[in-house]
């Protein structure tokens, strides 16, 4: 959610410009009518949490600034910025012993109460962005510590608490990079389990021997001085959380004994053990369709599926762009000593929050500390980010390059349109979660809904491309497409020849039609 600046002063133009200023930065304002009020305001558990208090002398009460460290206490521990009357009076001396985060000295200019309000909110974003760093390693990490001001998380957050109300299994799927293992952290951290282990296993590279007896069996052996077995990872987790990333890679024989402990709730083997274990399982990749393939047992599907979360991927939340780039940025520039980074500047955080950054937070965290390794100081550019730089280059080239062969039976005037308005060809459509060996029944696509430059996509464009992956998906049966569609036959025909789509030429040998070919080759 947008982090909150609570104001405290009398002059009601002051408290516009700041205002003003914090709508600018992504705040929101709330104001109170005293001292104490705002630090009942701060203390408030059941209301978001406040970063930046600005006060003035002048509104407070007969204690003065004795307010600050009492503010300072306060489990929020905000940022204090006052507003005072003259450069390097009394009043200003007073407030930095009394612990201020920094002194605006009225009238302020809009850039200095900017610059001031920027860095208190950095300092708060650093804060956060360690605590929640901390929580991770200590296993104290909660769904209220998550970023989710994008809409599409709202569901994300709800069905996490419904999750660590109970203890049934919980499946996460979503691409690589999500933060699944963050959401998994969190379920276990705002659950009854919180003090319990969290034990997290990767089922990917690793083979079905080994990875069954690390599970189920423990090792046999063990290096001198050490114990003759140890546990396997359900024993480790007992009592509290077992996150088993990419269960998709598991096999055919590990499948079946997870089926079981789950079925019957202990161990199998010599010794068997009941298991009080809270299974979180995560996967990059659709189960429902490997099942649909026999890759992944059904019976097996249906038992992690009891509570799905869908994680989706950074370009469907890009809301929380902004706050993910300032915490990692808050974090890394504190960690290597980069003190003279400023922030963002706006055509930069445009451009981040533009791209699509198909590595999700994983790559954005990655790109944020490669910016601030190399930066010198100052403000961050978008040549700070050159894959993104790379990126809007090409995304400029695309929109007067010619279009792909696998489009070019369309009319010489359709491609002049499509020309104009922007690309919408099958970049658009992107085979997520999907294997390099994929099926028919093993793909589906996405279409965007914002062009490159961040505008609504005309309708006829996404028509288009509807019906041009609708052909391919259904080798090319127009009985088939137009009932999928909702639309008659000849309504569809007279569309095929609108967008001068010709089958006949761009249906493969296979009976795949080209767009789909591009679609699944891309």
């Amino acid at each position: 959610m947008p982090s909150r600046i609570l104001v405290l002063d009398d002059d009601p133009a002051e408290c516009r410009l700041i205002e003003e200023t914090a709508r600018m930065l992504g705040s929101r304002v709330e104001t109170a009518s005293s001292g104490e009020a705002a630090l009942a305001r701060v203390r408030r558990p059941d209301a978001p949490a406040v970063s930046v208090v600005v006060l003035s002398p002048s509104a407070l009460e007969p204690d003065g600034f004795g307010i600050l460290p009492r503010l300072g206490a306060s489990p929020a521990n905000p940022a204090v910025i006052v507003r005072a009357d003259q450069p390097g009076g009394e009043s200003a001396l007073a407030a930095m012993r009394a612990g201020a985060f920094d002194v605006l000295v009225k009238p302020s200019s809009p850039a200095r109460v900017r610059t001031s309000l920027a860095n208190a909110l950095r300092l708060a974003a650093l804060t956060d962005e360690l605590a929640r760093t901390r929580c991770t390693r200590t296993g104290t990490l909660t769904l209220c510590d998550l970023i989710c001001r994008a809409p599409a998380m709202e569901r994300i957050v709800d069905l996490g608490e419904r999750a660590a109300r109970s203890s049934i299994p919980v499946l996460i799927e979503g691409e690589a990079g999500v933060g699944k293992e963050t959401l998994a952290r969190a379920i276990q951290g705002s659950s009854n389990r919180r003090s319990r282990p969290f034990v997290r296993v990767s089922c990917g590279g690793v083979s079905e021997a080994l990875l069954e007896s690390m599970l189920f069996d423990g090792e046999t052996s063990a290096p001198a001085g050490m114990p003759e077995r140890r546990l396997g990872k359900f024993r480790e987790a007992q009592g509290g959380t077992l996150f088993l990333e990419e269960v998709a890679d598991l096999g055919t024989e590990g499948q079946a004994r997870l089926l079981r402990l789950l079925q019957d709730g202990e161990i199998d083997g010599p010794g068997p053990l009941k298991v009080d274990v809270r299974l979180i399982a995560a996967t990059s990749r659709r189960l429902l369709d490997l099942v649909s393939h026999g890759a992944f047992r059904e019976d097996l599907f249906y038992r992690l599926n009891i509570l799905p979360i869908r994680l989706p991927p950074l370009r469907e939340r890009r809301e929380d762009i902004p706050a993910l780039a300032e915490d990692f940025l808050a974090r890394f520039a504190a960690e290597e000593g980069k003190r003279g980074i400023a922030g963002f500047a706006d055509e930069t955080m445009d451009a981040l929050v533009a791209y699509d950054w198909p590595g999700n937070i994983r790559q954005l965290q990655n790109a944020v500390f490669r910016a601030v390794l190399l930066s010198e100081g100052g403000m961050l550019r978008p040549d700070d980010f050159p894959q993104v730089a790379e990126h809007q280059g090409s995304s400029a080239h695309d929109e007067v390059a010619p279009r792909p062969p696998a489009f070019s039976s369309a009319s010489s005037a359709s491609v002049a349109e499509r020309r104009q308005h922007g690309p919408h060809s099958h970049r658009g459509l992107r085979p997520a979660l999907v294997q390099a060996d994929a099926g028919p029944a093993q793909r589906y696509g996405l279409a965007r809904l914002l062009d490159e430059r961040g505008e609504i996509r005309r309708f006829d464009a996404l028509e288009e491309e509807v019906i041009r992956f609708a052909l391919g998906h259904y080798r090319g049966r127009m009985s088939e497409v137009a009932r999928r569609l909702g639309i008659g036959r000849s309504t569809l025909y007279r569309k095929l020849k609108d967008y001068g789509i010709d089958t006949e030429a761009s249906v493969a040998p296979d009976g795949r039609t080209a767009p789909e070919l591009a679609v699944v080759e891309q």
